[in-house]
């Protein structure tokens, strides 16, 4: 997996709205919150997501491979994975297979439309042709979404 270097600036702060309007309950399409431990702190880091299924299996995409929660979910392996007032404690498997990654990436721009813009506009892919987001595979990280084996206390 390549690095592509850092988030834009206008991310964090779209997130804490995306973030506050998951808390009132604003529905969002597909978006998600993903809570994973800090890799340092052990504090809980939450980050909108949108889970996509391919194969019977879901996915969620990290469209940095180093960005903070893709390396919180490479430490930790575990996290909680919220939609309005509901959530389940999940385990995540990076996807290492790049035939698996290229299926999952391919699929996005099909299973989650109003994603496509995002991976647009941090210069991932330049259009939603799933070719495209196909040949970017080996420079996000997927993970792999398996209900979780902790308790949630």
């Amino acid at each position: 997996m390549s690095d592509m270097g850092t988030l834009p600036g206008w991310l964090k702060p779209a997130n804490r709205v995306v973030k506050l309007l998951h808390r009132l309950g604003v529905p969002l399409g597909t978006i998600h919150l993903i809570t994973i431990p800090g890799r340092a702190t052990g504090e809980p880091r939450s980050t909108p997501v949108s889970p996509l299924t391919v194969n019977g299996r879901r996915y969620v995409i990290a469209g940095l491979a180093n960005s903070n929660w893709a390396e919180n979910a490479r430490a930790a392996g575990h996290g909680r994975l919220s939609k309005g007032r509901g959530h389940e404690v999940i385990d995540l498997i990076e996807v290492t297979d790049p035939a698996t990654r290229r299926q999952v990436m391919t699929a996005f721009p099909t299973e989650v439309p109003h994603g496509v813009q995002f991976f647009i506009r941090i210069g991932l892919v330049s259009s939603g042709d799933p070719a495209a987001f196909a040949a970017a595979s080996d420079k996000v990280a997927v993970f792999e979404i398996r209900r979780g084996e902790r308790s949630d206390g």
